[in-house]
């Protein structure tokens, strides 16, 4: 069992790694992981580089999945995660990072073979733009131009028409219980 402060440094290696090191194009193969689980329509596992990391795409905010006993999930959850299992789970993905988030997840952009993955959630209804805060040099423009047509084609989610609610009001609604 290694020592919880030799965890932490590592977690400090990747988030360098993940977050200034793609952005440079001789060591952009220093982001590569292999993706090993799928969390949710929004959130993943990798591991790459003798290291395993916690990835929350960046940009998006997909349908909750709840892990309360009796308590139903929000509307399109499991097909947004099997969505996005099917598009990158035992790939190799490049991770762009955009720093971390309050959970220590990487907030990330997620590439397969140049396809940007967060968009394609987006593109097929699968998840929303995400309405806090972007972090300093995402372009949230391509995101919110995607959802806009997702939205219009009444894919996934905006099939729900008045009845859709966004996972941000969901989760709060689920504090609020």
């Amino acid at each position: 069992m290694r020592p919880p402060f030799l965890k932490a440094k590592r977690i400090q290696i990747v988030v360098l790694l993940t977050v200034f090191l793609p952005s440079l194009p001789a060591l952009a193969p220093a982001g590569q992981f292999k993706v090993n689980r799928v969390y949710d329509g929004d959130t993943i596992r990798a591991s790459g580089h003798d290291i395993e990391i916690v990835v929350r795409l960046v940009g998006i905010d997909a349908p909750e999945i709840t892990h309360k006993k009796g308590q139903a999930s929000q509307a399109y959850s499991q097909k947004s995660k099997k969505h996005l299992a099917g598009l990158i789970l035992n790939k190799t993905v490049e991770v762009k990072g955009y720093g971390m988030d309050r959970y220590h997840r990487i907030l990330g952009v997620i590439f397969l073979d140049g396809k940007n993955i967060n968009l394609e959630m987006i593109g097929a209804g699968l998840a929303e733009v995400y309405r806090g805060k972007a972090p300093h040099g995402l372009d949230m423009e391509p995101f919110q131009k995607a959802e806009i047509l997702a939205e219009q084609a009444k894919k996934g989610i905006w099939s729900l028409g008045d009845k859709y609610v966004s996972p941000r009001e969901w989760r709060k609604a689920q504090r609020q219980k």
